[in-house]
């Protein structure tokens, strides 16, 4: 086993063990989520050992919980008694178990979750500089804890008998692409007897996060009026569908060309951009692909809809909008009375490359350390641990789209 996580109680009566911190949504099914429980019996008191896997949804700022504007719901939870074992019948253990348990020796015991494929993948909205807490979105969380009973809201779970680790469901790319999709708009103008006409296309409707976008642009300028630059422009959508209905939408690109194209004119022209979250670093209620205090988080991937899902229970919908714009000059005595911009949009998807082979894509990334040991506090237990996606770095100085 190349990397573990670990992550023990303040007592140090039980350390929770992983192999990896993302799990595969593979649409007919979702890796188990698969571990062990290292367990020091000497000192339980009677008590059991359980563990449980909360896929939750958090909207608001937790200080503002006390007056009702923050909101949590629980949109699946389960648990387990791992000691004393039960007579229960018990899944063959995996082979992360195996090599698990080869580490931690005779205190180690097994479990197993079995997601269902309904639910959500994970995503966390940016906060801004000054916002403290937790932050909001969609997270799953595995917590190990010592209890007489697994789920008594009178009893009192002291932090000391708990330890949590946050993993992160995710999506890779479907194997099969569509075409990609193309519209185009003609734009008449006061004062001019023909139109503008603009087309915007890609190759494919999906694309990798990291990776340039080809956006073929065609203006065929039949009208009086001059373009004077070319506008490319990537807005992020996100829908909070469980709680408010809000509805955010953020320009995670923009991108001004100086392609001119003159009255009785024509342009075909390709552009390539690339959206990054490193560009985007400061923007309060971006969605991010989870785990947002680690260096590797990225923008969000599009959400995908099953047939016959329900698309309240996914909490947070993330879809992503192209727009180009031809950008037209005012001119005349008018002014701008007689022109406006002409602007097109097509969807864009935004997904991460399922490797051909998993196991050595989780294991070809460097770590730090092989083996992390968080003791538990306070803190937000995602401080300082190893994921498995490479934060994608800025390659390029974005420029900031004028409104002129």
């Amino acid at each position: 086993m190349a990397k573990v996580y670990k992550k023990s109680s303040r007592n140090g009566l039980i350390a929770l063990y992983l192999g990896k911190r993302d799990f595969v949504d593979h649409v007919d099914n979702v890796d188990v989520v698969d571990g062990v429980i290292k367990i020091d019996p000497s000192d339980l008191a009677g008590r059991s050992v359980w563990v449980s896997l909360t896929c939750a949804f958090r909207y608001g700022r937790e200080d503002l919980d006390v007056i009702g504007l923050s909101f949590r719901k629980d949109i699946w939870f389960k648990h387990l008694q791992v000691y004393p074992p039960t007579s229960e019948p018990k899944p063959d253990n995996t082979h992360v178990q195996n090599a698990l348990l080869r580490k931690t020796g005779d205190d180690g015991h097994p479990f197993i979750f079995v997601l269902p494929t309904n639910l959500p993948c994970s995503v966390t909205l940016q906060p801004g500089p000054g916002d403290a807490g937790k932050a909001c979105g969609v997270d799953f969380e595995v917590k190990a804890y010592i209890a007489i009973e697994a789920d008594n809201p009178d009893e009192q779970i002291d932090k000391k008998d708990t330890a949590r680790l946050v993993i992160r469901k995710i999506q890779f790319a479907p194997d099969k692409l569509g075409a990609g999709p193309k519209a185009n708009i003609n734009k008449q103008f006061i004062m001019s007897e023909k139109p503008i006409q603009l087309e915007a296309s890609t190759e494919k409707e999906l694309y990798y996060h990291g990776d340039p976008i080809p956006i073929s642009v065609k203006i065929n300028n039949e009208s009086n009026k001059v373009v004077k630059k070319v506008k490319i422009s990537i807005e992020q959508t996100t829908d909070v569908v469980l709680y408010s209905a809000d509805k955010y939408t953020k320009v995670v690109l923009c991108e001004e060309f100086g392609d001119q194209v003159d009255p009785a004119s024509t342009l075909e022209k390709e552009y390539r951009v690339t959206p990054l979250l490193a560009n985007n670093i400061e923007k309060r209620g971006l969605a991010l692909d989870g785990k947002l205090k680690d260096e590797d988080t990225n923008l969000a991937s599009s959400t995908i809809i099953r047939a016959g899902m329900d698309k309240e229970i996914l909490g947070i919908l993330v879809s992503y909008t192209i727009k180009a714009t031809a950008v037209v000059s005012g001119g005349g005595i008018l002014g701008s009375l007689t022109s406006s911009d002409v602007t097109v949009e097509i969807p864009l998807v935004l997904m991460y490359p399922k490797p051909a082979d998993l196991t050595s894509y989780w294991n070809s990334f460097p770590l730090q350390n092989r083996l992390e040991d968080h003791q538990s506090g306070e803190t937000d237990p995602r401080r300082n641990t190893e994921t498995d996606f490479p934060r994608i770095k800025s390659r390029h100085k974005q420029s900031t789209c004028s409104t002129s």
